[in-house]
């Protein structure tokens, strides 16, 4: 009998601890969502620069092709100790897995900017789940990273995008200053563009290509430029806020 009772509460244990383990890893998927609303007049935006008090602006990189400048990229970020966010394709991440570790290991943000740079509006919802999951799991198996941060290929979302980038635990991220410099310019072009841009302050998001022609040449004066300017230049991660915010008409993300 007693044999019978030690079996029976073994059993219990085991199915308690069972449920314990089930309800911890429902918690710990419910937390990876973004639970705070995007939607402003009835229409969801992405975060295209943050308000803020503090002299702080996050410069970007999205990485969806060429890899000849990252490395020197990489240096010039390293001299300055500046830390910067990298939105990567899949594509990108595939065929540049070294960089992508190098690009963590210096303690910049890893972002998503989707496997296959698409149109995300014209994706079906499934479609742009995959988009997102697929690089996320590239990422996550070389880095150990889970990515949070988002941007839409071309700068093209619509409220579905936004709303499967959240339900995927993402934040999309826009900007509010490009530097163009994957038109190709010239180096003066790109600091004039960024430095002289009337949206430039406090809380800017800024556009940069790794794999655009002069981008490397030109991010020290950019990096110095900004400095002298006094912004500290900060990872996307360092600039948004995770939660209690709201967003204006211009996707400029507000603190509650």
């Amino acid at each position: 009998m007693k044999q019978e009772t030690v079996k029976r509460v073994k059993s219990y244990v085991v199915l308690a601890l069972a449920a314990a383990v089930a309800l911890a890893g429902s918690f710990k998927y419910v937390s990876k969502y973004v639970k705070v609303s995007s939607n402003v007049n009835g229409r969801e935006l992405p975060i295209y620069s943050v308000e803020t008090k503090e002299k702080k602006v996050a410069l970007t990189f999205d990485a969806a092709w060429g890899n000849e400048d990252t490395q020197k990229i990489l240096g010039i970020l390293k001299k300055h100790d500046v830390h910067v966010t990298f939105f990567m394709t899949g594509g990108w991440v595939e065929k540049y897995p070294d960089d992508v570790k190098a690009v963590y290991e210096a303690g910049h943000d890893l972002g998503s900017h989707s496997e296959n740079h698409k149109n995300m509006s014209q994706l079906s919802d499934e479609e742009k789940k995959q988009e997102l999951l697929s690089v996320h799991k590239k990422v996550k198996e070389l880095t150990g990273v889970d990515m949070n941060l988002f941007r839409a290929p071309y700068g093209d979302y619509d409220d579905a995008v936004i709303l499967t980038a959240r339900e995927c635990g993402y934040y999309t991220i826009q900007w509010n200053v490009d530097s163009l410099d994957w038109k190709d310019y010239g180096v003066e072009s790109i600091l004039t563009t960024v430095l002289d841009n009337e949206q430039l302050g406090s809380g800017s998001v800024i556009l940069c290509h790794n794999g655009a022609k002069y981008t490397a040449d030109a991010l020290d004066g950019l990096i110095t430029g900004l400095e002298k300017k006094g912004y500290e230049i900060v990872p996307v991660s360092q600039l948004i806020y995770k939660d209690g915010y709201h967003m204006d008409v211009t996707g400029r993300q507000i603190k509650d």
